[in-house]
């Protein structure tokens, strides 16, 4: 699995909650399936070294290699016509995990996914060569695909035509568990006793041919995702949510792509240090330029300019090409001989009139300013999200789950600011707009609604 971009656990562009294409009863069924394939893994059928960290306790096997091998990587139509019959005669849920080349290549291209099927073994698929998998998509059927992290992956496979009629995310159900590390390797040390080197987690996966290292690697992200599953799903059911990961798992499932960000310069890094708009016309206009070069030549922005050498030049705002090669950030061998390339941009945003520079704060967007100015603004609107956040400390606390996979921080805030009275019927309306699941409505809307309604009433102080 490459190394994931942070996102919320619990994102807002869920959508509203669909039934899942299965039931519980059958969910529970499956989950509690006795775990043949763990016997077999804790035999000592998988290559493997005993890790000696120095703690008390069993140590956590290291695993090397898959236990049937490193499989060659499937990268033309006709060995992909053979893995799909091979998956197609194997049997129950299907591991999945997806390589990209993140911090390498422009975009969150898929370069590699790796799969797993009882009875099939584990494929290798060069994306790149083969990037129409409508074929196997279509061979599964409605067999349920298993990812850790599948926010991460499920773009992509949606690029390459993989859709999932349903999916298991392992580590959504480790957070649902109230498991303190939700990385893979540390799921699979927890409930396996196996633990997976990770030194290839950040590696240029759009390189050819992928060294036998990395492919051992990526074979071994799908090598026990199988087990992991069931043995959570099992966890899940005993600790009474089930249902719940169940809806999460949809929502992630039919999760649309993400909104493009407004205004994206403005993530540049040391971006606060600017505190004049001309400033910020150079950076948009580096950033704007340096974007169109790094997709042009398929490099990850930050390899073509550094964003430490933007935030420099709109600070010292140069008046010219050798003004802006005595700033220390542009006397790098790489940056300085690109230095000409980039000069027309500066210039561009100095010769900018008034009225064309970028405003000193981003435009707000429809949702209410942070809860910190609320004091002053909407002391009621303050008082709420006090109580709200007691009651979701409660909560959380009660049924051992993170805040934000309780409820999504934005939905909380909205309703705070905006509930005016209704009581619970409002407050159950107002979450599903926002598209939380029926799980998280039962849980906190009564309480919410409570705490909202017998707050004291705000007075405000006579002005002096």
């Amino acid at each position: 699995m490459s190394q994931p971009d942070p996102e919320p656990a619990n994102s807002s562009s869920a959508p509203l909650f669909m039934p899942p294409k299965f039931s519980t009863a059958d969910a529970t069924a499956a989950v509690a399936a006795p775990l043949t394939s763990t016997a077999r893994l804790a035999s000592g059928s998988r290559s493997s070294s005993v890790v000696d960290d120095g703690s008390d306790g069993p140590e956590p096997i290291l695993l090397t290699e898959p236990a049937g091998g490193v499989p060659p990587v499937t990268s033309t139509p006709s060995e992909l016509a053979a893995v799909v019959a091979a998956f197609a005669a194997g049997t129950g849920p299907i591991a999945a995990d997806a390589e990209r080349a993140s911090g390498f290549r422009y975009g969150q291209a898929t370069y590699l996914v790796q799969f797993k099927r009882t009875g099939a073994g584990i494929a290798l698929i060069d994306a790149h060569a083969l990037p129409d998998l409508s074929s196997f998509n279509a061979a599964m059927g409605d067999a349920e695909y298993v990812f850790h992290a599948a926010s991460q992956d499920l773009p992509g496979m949606h690029d390459l035509q993989i859709r999932p009629a349903t999916v298991f995310d392992t580590e959504l159900a480790a957070r649902l568990l109230g498991w303190p590390k939700v990385g893979l390797a540390a799921v699979i040390e927890r409930e396996l006793g196996f633990t997976l080197a990770k030194e290839h987690s950040a590696q240029d996966w759009s390189v050819r041919p992928l060294p036998d290292s990395w492919l051992a690697y990526a074979a071994l992200d799908v090598e026990v995702l199988i087990e992991l599953r069931e043995g959570l799903g099992r966890h899940l059911a005993d600790a009474g949510k089930l249902e719940w990961a169940l809806e999460e798992f949809e929502a992630v499932r039919l999760s649309p792509p993400a909104e493009p960000r407004v205004e994206p310069w403005r993530r540049t890094a040391g971006i606060p240090t600017i505190r004049d708009t001309r400033g910020l016309a150079i950076v948009r206009s580096l950033w704007e330029e340096r974007d169109a070069e790094a997709q042009h030549r398929d490099i990850t922005p930050g390899r073509v300019l550094r964003d430490a050498a933007i935030v420099a030049a709109a600070r010292v705002k140069p008046s010219s090409l050798d003004a802006l090669l005595q700033i220390a950030e542009w006397q790098t061998r790489g940056t300085k001989r690109a230095a000409a390339r980039w000069w027309p941009a500066i210039q561009a945003a100095l010769a900018l009139k008034e009225s064309q520079l970028p405003a000193k704060r981003a435009a707000h967007g429809d949702g209410p300013p942070q809860p910190r100015m609320w004091a002053d603004k909407r002391p009621d609107a303050a008082a709420r999200h006090t109580a709200a956040r007691e009651v979701v400390a409660d909560l959380c606390a009660t049924h051992d789950l993170p805040a934000e996979n309780l409820l999504q921080p934005d939905a909380l805030r909205r309703l705070c600011w905006e509930y005016e009275g209704g009581g619970e019927p409002f407050v159950r309306s107002f979450l599903a707009s926002r598209s939380a699941r029926r799980w998280q409505i039962e849980l906190v809307a009564a309480r919410l609604a409570t705490a909202f309604d017998t707050l004291p009433p705000v007075v405000d102080e006579p002005a002096l």
